[in-house]
């Protein structure tokens, strides 16, 4: 994979992945899929990375995975029905779609769901900067980070029923929680558009910016978080994924073991010290 199809920047504590295929409208390709899973690996791992923005370039924020390389040949996945051949569509006269048993399970688990759970499990926070065009998985991508801008001109499209497909990548998981069973199944049923405004009105959207305006509200964002108690941040992220799969027993005794963790950090002690102290904290991350 050329390095210039997912672009990688630190800047200021922030780590910025840009896809950047605007000819496919940012359809992802296994390379940028795997690429993608190892930086948010390492920006988990990185103490100097202290949130994350996701976005892409063009007028698509991503359109999917893409078929056009061999590998992902019948691999579900979404397309924004602009003609891109993406996941879900065969490959006209293609005679190698022979599979065996368990063969798109095995697919599934190993790319749509292995990239969506290292979005989910990344210990920093995550923000989706939607530019464009979010259709099938590339929806769900934007879902499953922790906090979604849009621009005026993205919009959402649970594509997989236009191609008689079952979604991928999480969707059946995330989309519930965000906005309901009835909700989500309207959306995954009909494979209607969704613009930005009325994401951001079901839930699915923090906020809706002017398109010049993305960058500019994204860096302004992923600056507070940096400037934040990044382990509490990582914590709180934990208790709030793991709350609507916990009984109220379970997730009470997650949240005091997550205080019992966090008040071992220096960011705990400074945010303390600063309040006795009357004035603004400096966490540092740690």
């Amino acid at each position: 994979m050329p390095v210039s199809e997912v672009l990688h920047v630190v800047d200021g504590q922030v780590a910025y992945l840009t896809l950047n295929r605007p000819e496919a409208l940012n359809a992802l390709t296994p390379a940028q899929r795997d690429r993608l899973i190892q930086l948010f690996g390492e920006a988990s791992a990185n103490p100097d990375v202290r949130a994350v923005v996701l976005t892409g370039t063009g007028r698509g924020f991503c359109a999917g995975a893409d078929l056009r390389s061999g590998a992902e040949a019948g691999e579900r996945g979404a397309g924004d029905g602009s003609g891109e051949r993406v996941a879900g569509e065969r490959v006209p006269g293609d005679r190698s779609g022979e599979r065996a048993a368990g063969d798109v399970a095995r697919m599934i688990r190993e790319g749509a769901q292995r990239l969506v759970a290292a979005v989910l499990d990344c210990e920093k926070p995550v923000i989706a900067a939607v530019n464009g065009t979010a259709a099938g998985l590339g929806a769900h991508l934007a879902l499953a980070c922790d906090l979604v801008l849009a621009a005026e001109s993205a919009r959402f499209i649970e594509v997989f029923v236009r191609r008689g497909l079952v979604p991928d990548g999480g969707g059946a998981y995330l989309l519930p929680r965000l906005v309901g069973p009835r909700r989500a199944k309207e959306l995954m049923f009909f494979g209607d558009a969704l613009s930005a405004t009325d994401a951001e009105r079901l839930g699915l959207v923090n906020r809706v910016v002017p398109d010049g305006e993305l960058d500019k509200t994204a860096r302004e964002w992923a600056a507070r978080l940096a400037g934040g108690p990044t382990r509490a941040l990582a914590l709180t992220k934990q208790l709030v994924n793991a709350s609507l799969d916990s009984d109220r027993g379970t997730a009470f005794a997650a949240e005091a073991a997550a205080q019992e963790i966090n008040m071992t950090t220096a960011d705990a002690q400074e945010g303390v010290a600063s309040f006795v102290e009357r004035r603004s904290p400096e966490y540092r991350g740690r």
